[in-house]
């Protein structure tokens, strides 16, 4: 019970800031966030702010976080592609939204952590992996969400190809230090739409797709 206050104080943040799904909200409230950090920075995981994960990787500002899950739309009966899993957050945030949740991470270190994690909250609908995420998760495709933790130049082309007609796809599109939070719409096979939720800075999104 020791950090129940400092996350609903989190909570209470977010509204404050106009997230208004009340489902994220008790997700948020129940997915304890101090779990998902280094000990060094337990004193600061329920600020509204990224922090350090190692390896180069952040965990996204939780407001962030929430904005782009509120973005999806997302339905309990949802299959939802997660690029850039980290410790497993998100991931965990997810798999209380959604019935199944495929996450990608390239670097395995932080793939171990994760799948720790998520044993540890007894989250089994999540199926995690380690590979190139520009490159999607084609054989579990397609997908009725994606939700992309890295910034890219452009959304990789396999993510649209493995999206269902319908779907909402969410990412940092920009420069290197500097991105608009991006959301897709697939109206049909060959016509999306696009609207820009904002400024944000992410890590670059590697791989095949994505920055070299």
């Amino acid at each position: 019970m020791k950090f129940a206050h400092a996350r609903q104080k989190l909570v209470e943040n977010l509204k404050n800031k106009g997230i208004t799904n009340l489902s994220i909200l008790n997700a948020f409230s129940e997915i304890p966030r101090h779990l998902f950090i280094e000990d060094a920075l337990i004193s600061r995981a329920y600020n509204d702010c990224p922090l350090p994960i190692g390896y180069s990787q952040t965990i996204s500002q939780p407001y962030i976080v929430a904005l782009m899950l509120e973005a999806l739309d997302l339905k309990k009966e949802f299959r939802v592609l997660e690029i850039g899993a980290g410790t497993g957050y998100q991931t965990s945030l997810l798999a209380k939204l959604v019935a199944k949740v495929y996450a990608v991470e390239r670097i395995a270190a932080l793939t171990k952590q994760a799948q720790t994690h998520l044993d540890q909250l007894n989250l089994y609908n999540v199926y995690l992996k380690t590979f190139d995420g520009t490159l999607g998760w084609k054989d579990e495709s397609p997908f009725d969400a994606m939700i992309v933790s890295a910034g890219s130049k452009e959304v990789p082309s396999p993510y649209l190809l493995q999206l269902k007609t319908g779907g909402k796809l969410i990412i940092p599109i920009g420069e290197e230090f500097s991105q608009q939070l991006t959301l897709v719409t697939k109206k049909n096979e060959t016509n999306c739409t696009t609207q820009n939720l904002g400024d944000c800075r992410f890590v670059k999104l590697i791989g095949e797709h994505g920055w070299k």
